[in-house]
């Protein structure tokens, strides 16, 4: 995507017409476009410029949350393990559709 601000760090100048430049511009969203093989109308491809604008001021704005100077306290919250009577190798392979030699049987992945 283009810096849409100057060197001085004004986003709002532009290229001193008065206009800002577009943060994205269409030439941007059909590249985009292109590497994801979508196809867009060309009413659409304007559209979409206006929503990725917006996006990136929302990721603008997560700029400006101030980081947190704090270590959170990690704990274990996994329970000890139990060792509990398990199947039978009968009991785990009645329901099977194929065994061979006590093992399950499946298809063949080429």
């Amino acid at each position: 995507m283009t810096d849409s601000s100057d060197p001085d760090g004004d986003p709002d100048a532009g290229d001193g017409d008065g206009s800002a430049d577009p943060a994205v511009d269409v030439a941007e969203v059909e590249h985009v476009a292109e590497l994801a093989r979508v196809r867009l109308a060309e009413g659409e491809t304007a559209a979409f410029a206006d929503q990725f604008a917006e996006i990136l001021e929302y990721f603008e704005a997560l700029d400006e949350v101030p980081d947190l100077d704090r270590e959170e306290e990690l704990v274990n919250v996994m329970r000890d393990d139990e060792v509990e009577e398990g199947l039978t190798q009968e009991e785990a392979l009645s329901n099977a559709a194929e065994t061979t030699d006590g093992f399950f049987t499946g298809p063949k992945v080429s």
